[in-house]
């Protein structure tokens, strides 16, 4: 039987290459999403056309405490289990510090840090019950090392999610490895807004000169979901190329 992985915010950008990542390595894969029914369907049928994996959609709100319960429950009803919970989705409003809201601050924290603590909390249940399971939380380096005023409440919500999993570490010791990946510049679409100067000057800080590809976070996901990590606990890995 194959092992079965939630990838929230799994079909696109970063949660895409993660999503295929698993499938190539045969897990059955569960892909949350909140808006965009023709990316999550693509996504779908490139992996089952590829790959041995079954796909499951689940369109949910992870800043939704009765969508994730409901997402969860679908999830254990179709496969009876949660081997792996990838807390993937996020999102980013960049605008100047003088012109952020709470209602923007608040946006953000409810999808990038309250997101990850609610679908942590009733997956990992299950996984004390099975006693085994791995969740990865995808934070930033804007949580650690790279700071900008324009994506203040971005920053302390990574920075957060870097607490969180801390915390979860704790919570769901012995039976659940609960790790982090921080990842710097990633060629996505979330940054296709920025200034081509601006870009340039990022890059040029990086000491291998260039942004990474979504599939080179993959891989450090996939690592750490893998029985290769078993001892690696409560860590923080960045993947920044240098900065």
């Amino acid at each position: 039987m194959n092992k079965v992985v939630l990838v929230t915010g799994g079909s696109r950008g970063i949660g895409r290459a993660i999503s295929l990542a698993f499938a190539k390595s045969e897990y059955d894969i569960v892909i949350n999403y909140k808006e965009r029914d023709t990316s999550a369907l693509e996504l779908k049928r490139e992996i089952e056309d590829k790959y041995s994996s079954r796909v499951l959609l689940v369109k949910a709100d992870v800043s939704s405490e009765e969508q994730v319960k409901n997402m969860v429950d679908k999830i254990i009803a179709s496969y009876g289990k949660i081997d792996c919970l990838v807390n993937n989705a996020g999102i980013a409003i960049d605008k100047e510090f003088e012109d952020r809201t709470v209602i923007d601050f608040t946006k953000t924290l409810s999808t990038n840090l309250i997101g990850p603590f609610l679908v942590s909390k009733y997956v990992g249940s299950k996984m004390v019950e099975n006693r085994g399971g791995k969740i990865i939380n995808i934070s930033s380096t804007n949580g650690i090392n790279c700071f900008f005023p324009t994506s203040i409440d971005y920053d302390a919500s990574k920075a957060g999610v870097i607490n969180l999993t801390h915390n979860l570490a704790i919570q769901f010791a012995p039976y659940v490895n609960v790790n982090c990946v921080a990842p710097g510049w990633v060629n996505t679409e979330m940054n296709q807004d920025l200034s081509e100067d601006f870009l340039a000057e990022e890059k040029d800080k990086i000491y291998l000169k260039r942004f990474a590809e979504p599939e080179d976070i993959a891989k450090v996901v996939l690592f750490l979901a893998s029985d290769d990590a078993c001892f690696i606990n409560g860590e923080v890995i960045k993947v920044d190329g240098g900065y």
